[in-house]
C-alpha cells in the first residue's frame, strides 16, 4: 500500500569505492533528515543504503507541509538613524516602516515591533531544496567533475529518483532531472523500469539482480563460500573487513572457487592470504586437519557467467599466480638477508628527528626489556635479544608490500634461523595488544618486549613535548599507555613504573646528547627532567579510562590516586577492589558518613576560626570515655592499616578501618565538639583531623560520594 508520506530518493552512478559506501549512505540520511527538520519538517525513521552504484534513502512520516511560523522582531527606537531603520526593514521582510507597529515604551520611549507571518511551505518544495543543497555540499573524500558541468560527485551521476508520496519532486542537479526511473545490475538488470514506492523499489530491484541491503549481499557471499568450502572438504579462512568489502564490490554476488600451484604453500599461510586479500580480494581456504592454508582460493563475481565461471576463474588464476609469485621472491630473498643485517639497516630509517633512527629506538629498547625482565620472570639475555631484532624485518620486502604483516614475518625469520622460541615469539608479539579487541603477551619473554617498546615511545615523546592533546594522538600514545595497562594487569604484574621511567629517561636524554643532537636547549633539558610526574599522571588518567569500563566506580579511583605516589598498577587496581567491598558493607557505608561529618565540622570550624586543627592531640583533655575510646581506635587502626599495607593486605588495611566506625558513631552521638571550653574544643577538632588522618592510609575518603 502506497503510503502518503514517504520519501524515496536514489542517487545512481559508476562505482562508488566500497570502502566510502557506508559512510556516504550515512552522509545522506544526516544531511536529508537534518535539512528537513531544520525547515520544519519533522520526519520520522530514515534508512539509508548503499550499493557500488547507488546511494538510496528512505524517509517515513515526512508530513505534506512545513508549519506556518508567527513571530515578532524588535526593532529600533521610533526616531531611529534611518540607516537603523533600513536594516530593520531588510531583516524584517517589510517593505516601509508604516508596516510596523510601534509600542509604547514608558522607559526608554517608542520603538517599531514587526510582527512576521511565514506561512507553511509544501513538502516537495522543502525537500527539492534539502536534495539540492545536500547533493551540492556532500562531502566525499574524493570527487570528480565530468563533462562541461560544474557539479562534481564521486562518480558520475546518471540518474536520480526523488519521490514524495508517489510523486516526482521537480528537482535538476548537475544537469540531471529527478524522476521516477532507475535501473538494476550492470549485466543482468540494466534495463530502465519505473518504481512508485521503497516497497515496488526493493521488490523491482531484486529482480533486476540487486539486493539493496549490504548485509545481505554480505550474508549471501558467506553462505555461498561456506558451501564452497565444505564441498571442497576445507575451511574458510574468515574475514569481515574482506567480507563487507566484497558486499561493496558486488550488487548481485556469485562466489567461484579458484586453485593455485601447491608450490606456493612453501610460503608462509599468512602471506598468501594476505596477496590474494590485498591484490584480488580473495579469500582464502584452509585443511581442517592441519590448520594450514590450502591452494585454493574464493572469488567474488558481479556477474553470472554463462560458462560457469570458467573465464573468470581462469582469469583470477593468472592473476593469483603472478601476485604469489612475487610474495614468494620476497620470502626467499628475505631468507638470505637474515635478521641480524636487517637489524643494521635500521640506521638509515628516521624514527623522530628528535629521537633518532630506528636502530637508535631499539638500543634503548633492548636495555629496557633487559631491566624489565627480571620483573616478569623473562630471561634478561633472550628479552634483549628479542628486543633488538623485534624491529628488523621493517626493511624485509615482505614487510615492505605488505606492512600489517610486521612482527608475523620476524617471526617467520628467526624460525627459519633456529633461534629460541622464545625470542621468535617475542618478536612477533611485541606489537601487542594492537587494539581493544586484542590480547595481551603472556609469555615472559614477549612481555618484557612489549612493555619496553611501548614505555620507549612513551618517554621519548615526553621527553621531547609530544604529547596528546584533546582529540589529536598522531603518535598513539593513548593506546601505548593502555598496553602497557593492559599488560601488566591481565598478567597481575609487579612493575612499579617510576624506576623503569626515571632510569629510561636518562638513557633517552644520553641518546639525544650523544650523537643525535648536540643542540638541546634548556627548556628540552628540563623537560626531560620533569617528565616523569607528567607521564605517571598520563597513565593514571588512562588507568582511571580502562577501569570505568570495566566498571569500576571513579570516584574510588580518584580516592586512591588521591594518595600520591601511586605506580604499581596491579596494587592500585586491588587497592580499589577492596575499598569497593568495603563501602558496601553497613560499617563501610557508615565510616564513611562519619569521616564526612567530620570533615565538613573541621571546614566549617577552621575557616571560622582561620586556623588549622590538624596536629597531635592532648590526650590529657579526652575528658569523656567516648573520645578517649575513639583516640584509642584511631592510634589501633593506624597502626593495623600500615602493618597490612606493608604486606598488600587491603582486605586486612579495610578491616582494620571498620573497627573504626563504632568508635566514631558513639563520638557523635555522646561528644559536643563544639564544647564551651576553648581548649577542650580545639583537642576535639584535633581528634576529627585524626579520623581523616586514620582513612588516609588506605584513601581519600574525602573524593568519594555517598
Amino acid at each position: 500500500m502506497l503510503s502518503s508520506s514517504e520519501l524515496l530518493i536514489e542517487l545512481f552512478s559508476e562505482e562508488i569505492p566500497a570502502r566510502m559506501q557506508a559512510k556516504a549512505a550515512e552522509d545522506l540520511r544526516r544531511m536529508v533528515v537534518e535539512g528537513l527538520k531544520g525547515r520544519g519538517l519533522g520526519v520520522g525513521a530514515a534508512i539509508a543504503f548503499a550499493t557500488p552504484r547507488r546511494l538510496v534513502l528512505v524517509v517515513q512520516d515526512v508530513p505534506p507541509m512545513s508549519p506556518a511560523v508567527s513571530e515578532e522582531r524588535k526593532g529600533p527606537r521610533v526616531g531611529a538613524p534611518d540607516a537603523a531603520i533600513q536594516g530593520f526593514l531588510k531583516s524584517a521582510g517589510l517593505g516601509s516602516i508604516e508596516q510596523a507597529q510601534v509600542v509604547e515604551d514608558g522607559k526608554k520611549g517608542s520603538y517599531y515591533l514587526a510582527k512576521i507571518e511565514k506561512p507553511g511551505q509544501p513538502a516537495p518544495v522543502l525537500i527539492g531544496d534539502v536534495l539540492g543543497e545536500t547533493l551540492e555540499k556532500f562531502p566525499w573524500p574524493k570527487s570528480q567533475r565530468w563533462g562541461s558541468g560544474s557539479f562534481h560527485w564521486v562518480r558520475p551521476l546518471h540518474s536520480i529518483i526523488c519521490l514524495y508520496a508517489g510523486r516526482v519532486v521537480p528537482i535538476e542537479v548537475g544537469g540531471i532531472t529527478a524522476s521516477n526511473m532507475t535501473r538494476g545490475h550492470r549485466f543482468h538488470g540494466n534495463e530502465p523500469f519505473a518504481v512508485t514506492s521503497f516497497e515496488d523499489y526493493g521488490t523491482k530491484l531484486k529482480a533486476a539482480k540487486v539486493l539493496l541491503p549490504s548485509s545481505e549481499r554480505a550474508e549471501m557471499i558467506r553462505e555461498q563460500a561456506l558451501a564452497l568450502a565444505k564441498k571442497a572438504r576445507l575451511e574458510l579462512v574468515e574475514d569481515e573487513a574482506l567480507l563487507n568489502e566484497n558486499a561493496g564490490l558486488a550488487e548481485w554476488p556469485l562466489v567461484l572457487m579458484g586453485t593455485f600451484d601447491e608450490e606456493f604453500l612453501a610460503v608462509p599461510g599468512e602471506c598468501l592470504t594476505t596477496s590474494m586479500k590485498s591484490h584480488q580480494k580473495c579469500f582464502s581456504l584452509r585443511n581442517p586437519e592441519t590448520g594450514k592454508v590450502a591452494n585454493k582460493f574464493l572469488m567474488i563475481s558481479n556477474l553470472i557467467p554463462a560458462d560457469g565461471g570458467h573465464e573468470v576463474i581462469a582469469g583470477n588464476e593468472r592473476v593469483i599466480r603472478a601476485r604469489l609469485s612475487d610474495a614468494r621472491f620476497f620470502w626467499e630473498q628475505d631468507l638470505k638477508r637474515k635478521l641480524e643485517p636487517m637489524h643494521f639497516e635500521l640506521k638509515g630509517i628516521t624514527f623522530h628527528d628528535k629521537l633518532g633512527s630506528q636502530w637508535d629506538r631499539m638500543e634503548r629498547v633492548t636495555e629496557l626489556a633487559r631491566q624489565i625482565a627480571g620483573s616478569v620472570d623473562a630471561e634478561p639475555e633472550f628479552a634483549g635479544r628479542a628486543a633488538q631484532l623485534c624491529k628488523a624485518d621493517l626493511v624485509s620486502g615482505m614487510v615492505g608490500e605488505f606492512p600489517e604483516l610486521q612482527g608475523l614475518m620476524g617471526r617467520y625469520y628467526a624460525e627459519a634461523e633456529h633461534m629460541n622460541p622464545k625470542i621468535a615469539a617475542a618478536i612477533e608479539e611485541h606489537y601487542k595488544p594492537r587494539g581493544a579487541s586484542d590480547t595481551v603477551p603472556t609469555a615472559p619473554v614477549s612481555v618484557a618486549v612489549a612493555l619496553a617498546d611501548k614505555l620507549d615511545t612513551l618517554v621519548g615523546f615526553w621527553a621531547i613535548g609530544e604529547k596528546p592533546t584533546g582529540s589529536g594522538d598522531p603518535y598513539q600514545l593513548r593506546r601505548a599507555a593502555l598496553g602497557v595497562i593492559r599488560i601488566v594487569l591481565e598478567n597481575d604484574l609487579r612493575v612499579p613504573l617510576v624506576p623503569l621511567i626515571e632510569t629510561h629517561r636518562q638513557r633517552v636524554g644520553v641518546s639525544m646528547l650523544g650523537g643525535l643532537r648536540t643542540d638541546l636547549s634548556a627548556t628540552e633539558v628540563d623537560r626531560i627532567a620533569l617528565a616523569t610526574g607528567d607521564l605517571l599522571s598520563f597513565f593514571a588518567d588512562r588507568l582511571k579510562v580502562h577501569l570505568r569500563e570495566k566498571g569500576a566506580r571513579h570516584d574510588l579511583i580518584d580516592a586512591v590516586f588521591a594518595l600520591g605516589g601511586q605506580d604499581d598498577l596491579a596494587l592500585i587496581v586491588r587497592r580499589v577492589e577492596a575499598l569497593d567491598d568495603f563501602l558496601k558493607t553497613d560499617d563501610g557505608a557508615n565510616l564513611l558518613a562519619g569521616v564526612k561529618r567530620a570533615a565538613n565540622i573541621l571546614a566549617i570550624e577552621e575557616k571560622k576560626d582561620k586556623t588549622s586543627y590538624v596536629g597531635d592531640y592532648d590526650i590529657k583533655l579526652l575528658v569523656e570515655k567516648e573520645e578517649a575510646a575513639l583516640a584509642a581506635a584511631i592510634e589501633q587502626a593506624k597502626q593495623d592499616t600500615v602493618a597490612a599495607l606493608n604486606v598488600e593486605n587491603f582486605t586486612g588495611a579495610m578491616n582494620a578501618l571498620a573497627d573504626l566506625r563504632a568508635p566514631v558513631d558513639a563520638f557523635f552521638e555522646k561528644v559536643t565538639v563544639n564544647a564551651p571550653d576553648p581548649a577542650l574544643r580545639a583537642n576535639r577538632l584535633k581528634l576529627l583531623s585524626e579520623i581523616r588522618a586514620a582513612t588516609l592510609n588506605v584513601a581519600d575518603f574525602s573524593k568519594i560520594s555517598g
